[in-house]
């Protein structure tokens, strides 16, 4: 019950200026780690010189590591 009075006031009101950046921020970060670790895994020439599977590894940990972030910023909007 008290969380669904904090939602309908937060509804109520516009964010600062300085939570909307943090809020675009976060989101674009998001995309940064998620694509990131796309490109590791699918990219074949990969500049670095690691394991397939280890590079593998990376990308799924960064895709996971994005997923983390959008859920954190997702809970403080």
């Amino acid at each position: 019950m008290a969380l669904k009075q904090h939602q309908q006031k937060a509804n109520g009101r516009q964010k600062s200026p300085t939570k909307r950046f943090l809020s675009v921020l976060g989101l674009f970060m998001f995309g940064v780690y998620f694509a990131l670790g796309l490109a590791i895994i699918f990219w074949k020439d990969f500049p670095l010189q690691l394991d397939k599977t280890l590079r593998t590894l990376f990308g799924v940990l960064l895709v996971v590591y994005s997923f983390f972030r959008f859920v954190r910023l997702w809970q403080n909007r």
